[in-house]
């Protein structure tokens, strides 16, 4: 089966950063917050997206 190789070394990568903090999840989350907060990139953030609710569905879910 074809792999490719920057999948491959993105996995290598992801496995040893995770190993440093013997797969520890919440130590590798916060060591990503503390990186993304020393980042000197910009942060972009949008607005949630509201979505309305289908009004038929909400009729046959009320009525079961």
């Amino acid at each position: 089966m074809w792999q490719d190789p920057i999948v491959g070394e993105v996995r290598r990568l992801r496995e040893a950063h995770a190993a440093q903090y013997n797969f520890d999840l919440k130590a590798i989350y916060l060591d990503l917050k503390k990186a993304e907060q020393q980042s000197e990139h910009r942060k972009v953030t949008f607005a949630p997206k509201r979505i309305k609710p289908d009004k038929s569905a909400t009729k046959s879910a009320i009525s079961v």
